[in-house]
Parts: structure tokens; sequence; C-alpha cells
């Protein structure tokens, strides 16, 4: 039988979301976890890949069991009592057999939060970046990413897309105090694509690029004229979204 897990989890420790070998992955530490408790090697599924040291506050992937779980509250008790701190189990839901969590997946959502102050109790999770910024033109250029489905100029070289297009249905900052959180929505993302993203629109805020500017790097196709991507300790995926009659989310 297959179920669908949900989970969030601090990347600062893992090298991603992906299984490698000779260094941690979240990953890997689920399926050791799923493996002891169920009594059986299990291997996962996720929704994604993020990189090294990035974030999930939301996050899903399915695995297989042998058997039917009886319980699946009590699995998840049982999971974040052997998984470390920095990865918690939110709910676990049985499935169709066919169902995937990647593949079937409509929309991803991801935050990144930049604060700019000091505040050593939020380091982990935030780019505390403290010049000046005019989040007026970051939004006027975010907004410009509605208007285009190639994301070359944004794509990590190397890394092996079949296409760099992708249909971005949100892209905006907003302000709370000290903090600034970018909201992207889309149906899919490139490798390291959010942050250098965020990078750029930051360059937009501090004067180095105008809106313009911005436009016209992302239609350049170009990677060599974005700038370099924001550190990944402020970035989280923050939803994953699947047909109704594939999977409804289950925690909040």
């Amino acid at each position: 039988m297959r179920y669908f897990l949900e989970l969030r989890y601090d990347g600062g420790a893992y090298c991603g979301w992906q299984r490698q070998n000779d260094v941690p992955s979240v990953q890997r530490t689920i399926e050791r976890a799923l493996s002891t408790l169920l009594r059986s090697e299990t291997e996962t599924v996720g929704a994604g890949r993020t990189d090294t040291g990035v974030n999930a506050s939301y996050y899903v992937a399915h695995f297989d069991a042998e058997r039917p779980i009886e319980d699946c509250a009590r699995l998840v008790y049982k999971l974040n009592l052997i998984l470390p701190p920095d990865i918690g189990v939110m709910a676990v839901s049985p499935v169709a057999d066919d169902a995937h969590a990647r593949f079937d997946a409509v929309r991803r959502e991801y935050r990144y939060y930049v604060e700019q102050c000091k505040n050593p109790f939020t380091r982990g999770g935030s780019w505390q970046y403290y010049v000046p910024l005019d989040v007026d033109a970051m939004n006027r250029a975010a907004e410009r990413l509605l208007h285009y489905d190639d994301f070359t100029s944004f794509a990590k070289l190397n890394s092996n897309n079949k296409t760099n297009i992708c249909h971005i249905y949100r892209a905006e900052w907003e302000r709370d105090g000290d903090r600034l959180c970018f909201t992207i929505c889309a149906d899919r993302f490139l490798r390291n694509m959010v942050r250098a993203i965020v990078g750029t629109l930051v360059d937009v805020g501090r004067g180095r690029y105008s809106v313009g500017e911005f436009d016209d790097i992302v239609a350049s196709r170009d990677l060599s004229r974005s700038s370099g991507g924001a550190p990944a300790q402020g970035l989280f995926l923050s939803d994953v979204v699947y047909p109704e009659d594939i999977f409804e989310r289950k925690a909040r």
C-alpha cells in the first residue's frame, strides 16, 4: 500500500532532500526511521529536491508499505520520537497505489525571508541583509516574472534540465516589520532558481538594477546576467498542491 508523508525540516545540517553517498540527507534520514519502524527496507520519493541548507515548512513524500498501516497517527508519533529534532512528521495518509508525490504535484510554493536587522535568534532561517531596499521596485520587478515562461537566466549550470520552462502564478514581496517575505508559486522550479531570482530582486531593491534592466535579464535567457543566489537558509518550500482526487493536504 502507498502512503503520503507530510513533513517539515530545517535543512541546515543536510546536503538537501536527495539521498547521496556519504553525506547526510533528509531523504536518507526519513528512510532509516521508516525502515526501523516498518521492519522492512523502505524507500521514499519526494515532491522535489531542495538544495543544501534549504528548509521546508511543508514537504510531501510517498512510500510503499508491505502491510497496511493500522494506525497512521501512532506511526507519526513513533517517527517523531526517533527522528532528529530538525525533522518533524505531521501526517501519514493512505493514497492510491499509483499516486506519486513528485509527478502528481501541480503547484509548489516557496517563501524566502530577508531580515533587515540583526537577530541572533532567526539567523538560521533568514538572510540578514542590512542595506535599505526599495520594496515597491522589487515588487514591480517580481510582477514581470509572470510574463515569462523560460527562466534560463536563473537556471543552475549543468543541471541536466530537459526544459527551463516554468509557469509562475504568483511572485510577491510582503513586509512584516523588519522582515521581508518573498512568496513565489509555480508549476515547477529549476535548481537554484528561487535563490537566483531573490538575489537579483534584492539587487533591484538596492538600486543596482532598474525594473527595466531586471526585465531584460529575464528575457535574455543568460545566466551570467543574473545576480548570485541568495543564501540557502532563508529559503523554505512552503506548499505542494495536488489534484483533489489524488491527495488533499492534511497538515497545516
